[in-house]
């Protein structure tokens, strides 16, 4: 439901409220249900959101799919207690082409 919800968002063009993002749906979801699916990617920083009369419009702080998993991958790193050793293992289970791919972007950071 949440990458449902946030497909809404990345369409549309402005802030959207829950009875927006509920019509924009295809499922047929109550609107208390996706008013706690937004505030739930409000809390984990999915989206940001403004008063917008006595509701909140809600609007991504990512643009798109890969930007959300990039975000999750750093929450991870975050999480782990040594991040040398998380990484260390992050790159070891690559494929190869993933590893390389990996080296030539820090290439181009350095």
């Amino acid at each position: 439901m949440e990458a449902q919800v946030l497909a809404v968002l990345w369409a549309a063009d402005r802030p959207l409220t829950p009875q927006q993002v509920q019509r924009a749906l295809a499922a047929d979801l109550a609107r208390t249900t996706v008013a706690t699916i937004l505030a739930r990617l409000h809390e984990k920083g999915t989206l940001a959101r403004t008063r917008a009369g006595r509701a909140f419009a809600y609007t991504p702080t990512v643009q798109d799919a890969d930007g959300l998993a990039a975000r999750r991958m750093r929450t991870e790193l975050e999480r782990g207690r040594d991040r040398s050793t998380v990484l260390a293992r992050f790159v070891s289970d690559l494929s190869d082409e993933d590893e390389r791919l990996l080296r030539e972007l820090l290439g181009e950071q350095a």
